[in-house]
């Protein structure tokens, strides 16, 4: 398993990162420009519109067997992915590192770098018709998921990146870390088999994880792989589609997410080197060693002095009036001597 070194990363990281892109809440007028620069080195195209008439675009590059399908912001408000895609496509674009040569040469990777656009510009989870896309995976009701279906079918990808955000709310198990990236191989069925395609994902997790670990050591988390009948994940993988769902989260004092956004480029780009330089997928087990998510983080807590019980507040972000607001809002009252505090106590009047 061969492990990029953190160094040239970060230095085309350095080099490469799209600065137009910053912040939480990134809508198809950010990205409309970056794709028309684009499409002069990537074949960038109009796949479709969304249920209100915003365009879905699609980026493909490469030439080689091995396919990669990508998609971001299938829940509009979940932006983290997005930006670390397009600093992947100027190092595509741009870079001169082998890395990117190699996968050039090894790939053929397609990309739906905002699938929820009407999401995206009202910043909610779901779409304009108020159907949540990650849960639409058997009825496809929404346009947004017919779409990602005939893309995957008419593709065929070897493996798929479906690159969310969640919440400040989770840590990882037996450390006071927050989740800054966590990972997930979805099951396939209730019974959680471990099926060939299954192994193939949290191989390719492994590697991800095992450059990670040199980063932000103990950051990292495992979602659980509970079975959602639902879910795209589940469903994709359930179809011969390996899938690897990717969940930005929370590094201290980075609430626009733009230190998690680096460390979301390096395991993207570690993933897709590794599909694009091994043939065997076979090791997996390291994967169950990557520590669960668990939910035992506030933004900010505050206690009464030499006592346990207090409140527990979380940022909610929203846009209203064509801005993009964060406030705290009191979530639970009583004891929290089992939860940390992402921000100190000071901060509540």
């Amino acid at each position: 398993m061969e492990i990029i070194n953190k160094e040239i990363l970060t230095t085309e990281y350095g080099a490469q990162k799209e600065t137009t892109l910053s912040g939480k809440w990134i809508h198809y007028a950010h990205i409309s420009p970056l794709l028309e620069k684009l499409s002069h080195s990537l074949n960038v195209t109009c796949i479709d519109k969304s249920e209100n008439n915003v365009p879905i675009h699609s980026v493909e590059f490469g030439s080689g067997p091995k396919k990669i399908l990508i998609w971001t912001q299938m829940h509009g408000n979940e932006s983290t992915g997005t930006k670390a895609l397009f600093d992947f496509f100027n190092c595509i674009s741009a870079s001169d590192e082998a890395v990117f040569k190699t996968i050039l040469k090894e790939c053929t990777i397609l990309c739906i770098p905002m699938l929820n656009p009407d999401g995206s510009l009202n910043y909610t989870r779901v779409n304009q018709n108020g159907i949540d896309l990650n849960r639409d995976a058997v009825t496809r009701e929404a346009k947004e998921s017919k779409l990602l279906r005939s893309v995957l079918e008419e593709f065929n990808p070897l493996f798929c990146f479906n690159m969310h955000d969640q919440r400040t709310i989770f840590g990882v198990e037996e450390t006071e870390n927050p989740a800054t990236i966590s990972f997930l191989a979805p099951s396939e069925e209730e019974t959680r088999t471990l099926t060939k395609g299954r192994i193939e994902t949290m191989n390719v997790i492994v590697s991800m994880n095992s450059l990670l670990q040199k980063i932000i050591p103990n950051h990292i988390g495992r979602y659980t792989d509970e079975f959602y009948p639902t879910a795209t994940g589940d469903n994709f993988q359930k179809l011969g589609y390996n899938t690897v769902l990717i969940e930005a989260g929370h590094y201290p004092n980075d609430y626009e997410r733009e230190e998690t956004r680096k460390f979301n480029f390096f395991a993207l780009t570690q993933g897709i080197y590794h599909i694009a330089t091994t043939t065997d997928f076979t090791e997996y087990k390291p994967y169950f060693s990557i520590p669960n998510n668990q939910k035992n983080f506030f933004d900010v807590i505050k206690t009464e002095k030499d006592s346990n019980t207090g409140e527990g507040y979380l940022f909610i972000d929203k846009v209203i009036n064509g801005e993009f607001i964060s406030s705290l809002e009191l979530e639970k009252e009583g004891d929290m001597s089992d939860y940390i505090a992402h921000s100190t106590i000071s901060l509540i009047k």
